[in-house]
């Protein structure tokens, strides 16, 4: 086949089938096999993530703060504090994405709040003030 066909059928641009012919027939199978990306090497060991993780788990209010809220500072400082590494707060996130977790807001609530009050609101008075009947 013809590197255009090729590359018509794979999804890709015609010079890459035209640079992994030329791979192969320099190096054989082994050109084509993939290769990790290029980078900086992670500051912290697979083990050290699994670590964080469970450290994370715990909650914030576990590390000594006021509130169970991670933030990005937060988070470098504790990874500071337990692997004595230091990660810049804009690369935290990162490597929270890298590790499974997400960034979340959290719910805010008044602390008087009382839910029984708002409970029996929603079932006696919201159906009143609700625009549309029941049907």
């Amino acid at each position: 086949m013809q590197p255009v066909d090729v590359a018509r059928k794979v999804g890709v641009d015609r010079r890459s089938v035209r640079r992994w012919r030329a791979s192969f027939e320099q190096e054989g199978s082994q050109g084509l096999a993939a290769r990790p990306a290029p980078g900086r090497p992670a500051k912290l060991d697979p083990q050290q993530k699994n670590q964080l993780t469970q450290d994370l788990l715990k909650g914030a209010r576990a590390w000594g703060w006021p509130t169970d809220v991670w933030t990005c500072p937060r988070v470098a400082k504790l990874i500071k504090k337990r692997f004595k590494v230091r990660y810049h707060v804009d690369h935290v996130g990162r490597l929270l994405r890298g590790l499974g977790w997400s960034p979340q807001k959290p719910t805010r609530r008044a602390r008087e709040r009382d839910e029984a009050a708002i409970a029996n609101w929603v079932k006696t008075d919201w159906p009143r003030v609700k625009k549309t009947p029941p049907a």
